[in-house]
């Protein structure tokens, strides 16, 4: 039986059966419940916390998902490395569906989230100009290509708030910026795995074309179901192999981010 675990695995409902002797636990956290049960077991002999980032009915919408509670709540488990593979939209004509991405940069569109736990008692700034860990990412990067999957090796991520799509205007602004992609869930989770020391590597899914990149009607929520489901059996192959090649002892910056930084209050 699993307790605890060193990875997390942050994603939707057809990640589940990458898991072995799986069993689901209740997790509270000061910050509520995260977005539903999480599941702990095994992949390739790593244990293995996999968390539904919208809950499995997918009733929490990006601006609403409990990102502080899910972070907290995995930390609590043991994981100190995570990988979230999310759906995006391609901001670039030659990313089209089924393009694979890596990205090394983040930018924040979104208006209303709580984005850290240190908003009260001591001032706490964490480094936040490579938001990705760089282990990770290369983990990534190795794992697609052995999968057949010639991954997109970095690029700019915008997240904008939703739970809407972008206006064509919008999109073109964006891709004006020479930003590579764009997706509603990565902030604050990538953040809020910084500020808790944790190794946080995305997985990004082009799923369709933005708004203003290409002629057309514009992204609807089906296309994005159906091209990420027509790739889920090749996500889960990735993300174990992903898993599995993970380093069982971490030598990147994540883990020592908060050294000599007082906090108001010990992390689980």
């Amino acid at each position: 039986m699993v307790t605890r675990a060193d990875i997390g695995v942050i994603g939707g409902s057809g990640l589940y059966s990458l898991l072995d002797d799986a069993e689901e636990v209740q997790v509270s956290t000061p910050y509520g419940p995260p977005s539903d049960t999480i599941t702990l077991g095994r992949i390739g002999g790593r244990s293995v916390a996999f968390l539904p980032r919208h809950g499995r009915g997918h009733e929490h919408p990006p601006h609403r998902i409990p990102y502080r509670a899910n972070m907290w709540a995995l930390r609590s488990l043991g994981v100190r490395q995570v990988l979230a593979p999310c759906a995006v939209g391609s901001l670039r004509v030659e990313y089209g569906p089924g393009t694979l991405v890596i990205p090394d940069q983040l930018v924040d569109r979104t208006t209303s989230r709580e984005q850290t736990y240190y908003d009260s008692g001591c001032a706490v700034h964490v480094s936040f100009s490579d938001p990705y860990c760089p282990s990770g990412r290369g983990v990534a990067l190795s794992a697609a290509r052995e999968e057949g999957w010639p991954p997109v090796d970095g690029g700019a991520l915008v997240v904008i708030e939703g739970p809407r799509f972008s206006t064509r205007a919008e999109s073109q602004w964006y891709a004006g910026a020479g930003w590579s992609i764009i997706g509603m869930t990565a902030l604050p989770e990538a953040v809020l795995a910084r500020e808790l020391a944790l190794c946080y590597t995305q997985i990004s899914l082009v799923t369709d074309h933005d708004a203003g990149v290409v002629a057309g009607e514009g992204v609807t929520h089906e296309e994005v179901l159906a091209v990420f489901a027509a790739n889920v059996e090749r996500m889960r192959s990735l993300i174990g192999r992903a898993v599995a090649a993970l380093p069982s002892e971490r030598s990147c910056f994540c883990g020592s981010v908060l050294d000599g930084i007082p906090l108001p209050f010990e992390l689980p």
